[in-house]
């Protein structure tokens, strides 16, 4: 992959300047650079990764990995339901993976009841969906390669017998 691209994907605040630096090249270089692969859909968004636990006052949601078989269909495989399955609101990203199942989905809902009527109403119904398996995210230790720090709150107590 490009230079360029590698260091706007460890952290997308680097500035033209300071990737003109690294590289040693021109900022104006870079800039074009950096328009073309935005304009190209190479770049699609920048993002920033939040530690939601360390945020007050943040509206909790429910994340749910869930494992999709399908029917492929004649002539256009997995494509056609997977863009219906990944065209719901709920969900937030779509992969093809191989494996015991086909699809991998990140679900997100404001508590489990919405997640759990996702499936069972929109996506289960649906006629190439052979099966689902649905596991609730419980607690990120990593996301998008940064390890995130969590609140000491609720120490264990220590049982002794």
């Amino acid at each position: 992959m490009d230079e360029i691209l590698e260091i706007l994907e460890r952290d997308a605040r680097t500035s033209a300047e300071d990737i003109a630096k690294m590289l040693k090249r021109k900022p104006e270089e870079i800039k074009k650079i950096i328009k073309k692969y935005e304009r190209d859909g190479v770049i699609l968004k920048y993002k920033t990764v939040i530690n939601k636990e360390l945020v007050k006052d943040t509206h909790k949601s429910v994340r749910a990995l869930i494992e999709v078989n399908i029917t492929p269909e004649k002539d256009v495989g997995f494509d056609r339901i997977a863009q219906r399955i990944y065209s719901f609101p709920e969900v937030s990203s779509c992969y093809l993976v191989s494996g015991t199942y086909d699809l991998l989905l990140i679900v997100e809902g404001k508590d489990l009841h919405t997640v759990a009527s996702f499936v069972s109403e929109k996506l289960a119904p649906l006629a190439a969906v052979k099966g689902t398996v649905t596991h609730f995210l419980l607690k990120k230790y990593k996301e998008d390669g940064v390890i995130l720090k969590h609140k000491e709150e609720n120490k264990r107590i220590a049982i002794s017998y």
